[in-house]
């Protein structure tokens, strides 16, 4: 146990006890959010879309560049649109909105620019629900326990990962793949959105409950965004977290269709994938607590190389591999997976301070949906040109090996930018 570890614990009570409706929220505002509906359900979505609509497999892959497009977008827009409207405005529009264009696409007709045109809509029109919001006002009361606190919340992309596709695959059984839309338009709803109307600030960012000496300080401290931009460690972490996003967006989206290809029903395959959730969860909650008392970027490289271990099995999986063996392979990628957004918000935070938190999360979630934007593309061609999953498979690996090393170069926190908290700069 680090020195710095026995006053982080100690001070969680206080944090978790005043901090608990904030944590609330922003679990079911990121189980909710566009984004996690939109990956989550796009490999369920995408056998009953083939057999419906006559579409390929290759150029429903694609679909996943229209969303990460919008999300780069999105997540530019957002910090600003707070600051102006309120959050409690911004999400319950965004929330109203997505509900009403998920319902639009079950009326979608045999032209596949119609989905392109759909998933790119969706994120922008969404924007209040983009983990930009969330880990904001979570990173804003928790000091101390920070790590964990982003951990938890964004559990909510393991729980949406573990029910959706069952969920999906159940009522598409029942109803056809209109009702999978449907179904996706009821979830924003029913999860989210009274609990923004009721616990979101009306203007700024931090919750009136959050409003300690000690959170207005931390709300002020760290780099200004132009300082920021000209740090090599923002681009470290852009471009290391970059290749490890764009590697397991390509693997949630196409790790059903595989299974499928290996003869496995839609309820079989499902059932593996909800590992996929269930595993994001634990290494959400496994990093969490180890980057509040280890040295970030060293929990990182080891949970995010995981995924290369699992998509290396993978490859060497066919229809007479025990289920076993498949569920130990998607659970590895689910741990990455769970380990790469709670990550990437602890070191803007630590790194860059909260000063302008809002700006450089949004960019960075930008810049690493940009290459999540032109892979979905690299696998569509892989796919056409190979006819398998051999080839995505061996560049996803080699992602989630190269980005973790780079992660490794970003050095010690700075202490300037954690003057609440100074013995984080100790933690090495």
């Amino acid at each position: 146990m680090t020195a710095a570890s026995r006053p982080l614990a100690a001070t969680a009570p206080g944090e978790f006890s005043t901090g608990w409706p904030t944590l609330a929220l922003a679990l079911a505002g990121v189980a909710t959010s566009v984004s996690a509906l939109l990956i989550y359900s796009l490999g369920t979505m995408i056998v009953p879309l083939e057999q419906a609509m006559g579409w390929s497999r290759a150029d429903l892959q694609i679909a996943v560049s229209f969303l990460a497009a919008g999300g780069a977008l999105s997540v530019n827009l957002v910090g600003w649109l707070n600051l102006r409207y309120g959050m409690r405005a911004v999400t319950g529009v965004s929330l109203f909105a997505v509900a009403l264009s998920f319902a639009s696409l079950a009326l979608m007709h045999t032209s596949i620019g119609w989905m392109y045109l759909g998933y790119f809509m969706l994120p922008l029109i969404g924007l209040g629900t983009t983990p930009v919001t969330w880990t904001q006002i979570v990173a804003q009361h928790f000091h101390r326990h920070r790590g964990l606190a982003l951990s938890l919340v964004l559990c909510g992309t393991g729980v949406t990962a573990a029910v959706l596709p069952s969920l999906l695959t159940w009522t598409i059984d029942r109803w056809g793949w209109q009702a999978g839309y449907l179904t996706l338009a009821a979830l924003p709803l029913l999860m989210g959105l009274s609990l923004s109307w009721r616990y979101l600030p009306s203007f700024g960012t931090q919750p009136a409950h959050a409003r300690s000496a000690e959170s207005l300080a931390a709300a002020q401290s760290g780099m200004p965004f132009k300082e920021a931009l000209k740090d090599r460690r923002f681009w470290l972490c852009n471009i290391g977290l970059g290749l490890v996003v764009s590697a397991i967006y390509g693997m949630a989206t196409n790790t059903v269709p595989l299974l499928r290809d290996m003869g496995l029903s839609a309820a079989e395959a499902g059932g593996i994938f909800g590992v996929f959730g269930v595993s994001l969860i634990i290494g959400r909650i496994g990093v969490g607590t180890l980057i509040d008392r280890l040295w970030a970027p060293g929990v990182a490289a080891v949970a995010l190389g995981l995924p290369a271990i699992g998509c290396l099995m993978f490859l060497g999986a066919d229809a007479s591999s025990p289920i076993p063996v498949l569920i130990v392979a998607t659970a590895l990628i689910g741990i990455g997976s769970g380990a790469e957004f709670d990550i990437a918000a602890y070191l803007v935070s630590r790194y860059f301070g909260l000063r302008d938190y809002g700006r450089l999360f949004g960019l960075h979630l930008g810049v690493v949906t940009l290459g999540s934007t032109v892979a979905p593309f690299a696998f569509a061609a892989m796919l056409r040109n190979t006819g398998g999953y051999a080839a995505m498979l061996m560049v996803c690996a080699a992602c989630c090996v190269a980005g973790p090393l780079l992660l490794l170069m970003l050095g010690r926190y700075p202490a300037e930018v954690n003057s609440v908290n100074p013995q984080l700069d100790r933690v090495t």
